[in-house]
C-alpha cells in the first residue's frame, strides 16, 4: 500500500485537470453511475468538534474511497490545525488497500474551493461587478483563489466579525491581484456584490436580505444538519436552486433549513450533475437569482484522491 504524504499531494496536484474530474465526478454522481451512502458524522461538545467520513465509488472505477475529515475548533489555541483527516483508497477488485493520502483534510479542502468555481461557472452572472466573501478563514481564500479563472472581476467584499482576520485576509488575496475591502456589516455585501460566497460554520443566518437581481450565491459553510448560513427566505426568492446532492441536502445544509421553515419545496431543487450535463437548464436570464447548496459529496473525493493517486504513478 503507498503511504502518500502531504508534500507529494501538493507536488502532485498541478499536473491534474481538477475542474474537470470534479465536473465529471457530479455528472457520475446525477446520472446514477456512483455509489454514495448517506454521509457518517460524529459531533463533539467538549472540545468541540466534528468528524465527516464521506465514502463510495464510481461504478467500473477501480477504487472505492473512504475520507475521513475533522474539524477541532479550538485547536489553533494549543497551536494546532483546527483540520486533519486523510483518504483511504481500496481496490474494487480485490478490496485490497492501495493507498493512504495523508492529506491533512488539505484534499477536501480543494475539491470544496473547486466545486465552488464550478457552481460560479455555470450558475454566475455573466458580467460580476462584486464578488462578496463572507468569512476570513482558510475556506474563504481558497474559494476566492479559486475564482480566478472563472470571472474577471477583481473587485472583492470581505465580510467578518474579527477586523484583524479581516485585515489578513486583504493582505493575503492582495497577492493574488484582487482589490479586497472589508465589512463587519454583513448587509454590505447584499447591496453591493452579485456573485456571493458564504464559507463560515454559523449556525443562524448571515446572509439576510433582499438579493440583487442577477446575484448568485455559492453557500458551502453549512455541512451539517444545525448549520445554517443563509436565510431561508433569500431560497425563497431564487429563481433556481442547486444542490450537489438532492439526498444530502435534505437532511443538511440550507436547503434542509429552508425546506423546515416550507420556503421552498423538494421539487423546487435541481442537482448540479445534471446542469453540468446538459440535462436541465441552469441559468438562463442576467436577471436570474441562483444559489447553490454545497455540502460536499463523496464523488469529489473519489475524483481527486484517484488523480493524485495517477499523477503520482
Amino acid at each position: 500500500m503507498n503511504i502518500i504524504t502531504l508534500d507529494q499531494i501538493k507536488a502532485a496536484l498541478p499536473s491534474v485537470n481538477l475542474m474537470d474530474d470534479i465536473e465529471k465526478g457530479f455528472v457520475a454522481y446525477s446520472h446514477g453511475e456512483s455509489v454514495v451512502p448517506p454521509v457518517g458524522e460524529l459531533i463533539f461538545q467538549d472540545p468541540p468538534g466534528e468528524i465527516h467520513i464521506k465514502y463510495g465509488y464510481l461504478k467500473n472505477d477501480d477504487f472505492y474511497v473512504i475520507k475521513i475529515a475533522s474539524g477541532f475548533f479550538d485547536n489553533p489555541k494549543q497551536g494546532l490545525s483546527p483540520s486533519n483527516g486523510m483518504m483511504l483508497m481500496f481496490s474494487q477488485k480485490t478490496g485490497q488497500p492501495v493507498a493512504t493520502l495523508l492529506d491533512e483534510c488539505y484534499l477536501t479542502d480543494i475539491r470544496t474551493a473547486v466545486a465552488g468555481a464550478i457552481a460560479a461557472k455555470y450558475l454566475g452572472p455573466s458580467e460580476v461587478t462584486g464578488i462578496g466573501i463572507m468569512g476570513t478563514g482558510v475556506q474563504a481564500r481558497l474559494q476566492l483563489e479559486y475564482l480566478l479563472p472563472i470571472t474577471e472581476c477583481r473587485d472583492v467584499l470581505v465580510w467578518g466579525r474579527d477586523q484583524g482576520k479581516l485585515d489578513a485576509f486583504v493582505t493575503d488575496m492582495t497577492e493574488f491581484g484582487f482589490d479586497v475591502t472589508t465589512t463587519m456589516a454583513a448587509g454590505d455585501i447584499v447591496g453591493s456584490c452579485n456573485l456571493i460566497v458564504t464559507t463560515t460554520s454559523s449556525k443562524a443566518p448571515i446572509l439576510t436580505g433582499q438579493l440583487q437581481p442577477g446575484t448568485h450565491v455559492t453557500a458551502m459553510g453549512s455541512d451539517t444538519y444545525e448549520k445554517q448560513e443563509v436565510d431561508a427566505a433569500i431560497l425563497k426568492q431564487a429563481d433556481l436552486v442547486v444542490a450537489d446532492s438532492i439526498s444530502q441536502c435534505l437532511e443538511r445544509g440550507e436547503i434542509h433549513q429552508a425546506m423546515k421553515s416550507d420556503a421552498i419545496a423538494e421539487s423546487d431543487v435541481v442537482e448540479l450533475g445534471n446542469i453540468i450535463a446538459g440535462d436541465v437548464a441552469g441559468r438562463t436570464s442576467d436577471d436570474q437569482i441562483t444559489i447553490a447548496d454545497l455540502t460536499g459529496v463523496a464523488v469529489q473525493d473519489i475524483q481527486i484522491s484517484t488523480a493524485v493517486l495517477e499523477a503520482m504513478r
